[in-house]
């Protein structure tokens, strides 16, 4: 366990120090930061949480969304801090209830990610939680399944960006916030 006390005064970088590169995962040339420490420590895992949630405080949010993989196991604990319900957006074939889903491009073709139609009710505020936005496929599309739904789309918010893969643009002008960002210089 490490002392978040020493840090309070940059909490993005202190967070940085627990994301890890993966050389090539998952494939040759790729470089993955790995979250997975940061989860395990309790204070970085709560700074996290809390660094997600803060600029949503008093905004209404009312549900939270989570997307899968890792965007699941941020989503729920920040979604209990802002007092909201909490939204899986899954890889489709995972929900068991009647479903809507959304394409989107991969660097190597397509997947889909969907939630259940009663899962956001037109008018809700909802704010949509990541790990990671790096070429903004999954990003666009679950704020599109909220758009279509009929939710109010409060903003996307990241743990981390990658900023040197472009994935904001495709979010088509929607709210965005990363807690961490990795840009051209460093290292992605």
């Amino acid at each position: 366990m490490t002392d978040r006390r020493a840090h309070e005064g940059d909490t993005a970088a202190w967070l940085a120090g627990f994301v890890r590169d993966i050389p090539d995962f998952p494939q040759p040339g790729v470089a993955f930061k790995d979250i997975t420490p940061l989860l395990r420590d309790p204070e970085a895992f709560g700074a996290a949480v809390d660094a997600l949630a803060a600029p949503f405080q008093n905004r209404g949010v009312e549900l939270v969304a989570g997307i899968e993989a890792r965007g699941l196991m941020l989503a729920a604990p920040v979604a209990h801090v802002l007092g909201a319900g909490f939204v899986p957006m899954r890889k489709i074939g995972k929900l068991p209830h009647t479903t809507r889903s959304q394409a989107y491009a991969l660097e190597y073709g397509t997947d889909h990610i969907e939630v259940h139609e009663d899962a956001i009710a037109p008018g809700q505020r909802v704010l949509v939680v990541d790990d990671v936005i790096a070429t903004g496929g999954t990003a666009a599309a679950a704020a599109e399944l909220v758009e279509g739904l009929g939710g109010e789309l409060v903003s996307l918010v990241f743990l981390v960006k990658l900023a040197f893969l472009g994935g904001v643009e495709r979010l088509g002008g929607r709210p965005h916030v990363s807690v961490i960002t990795y840009g051209p210089g460093d290292g992605g």
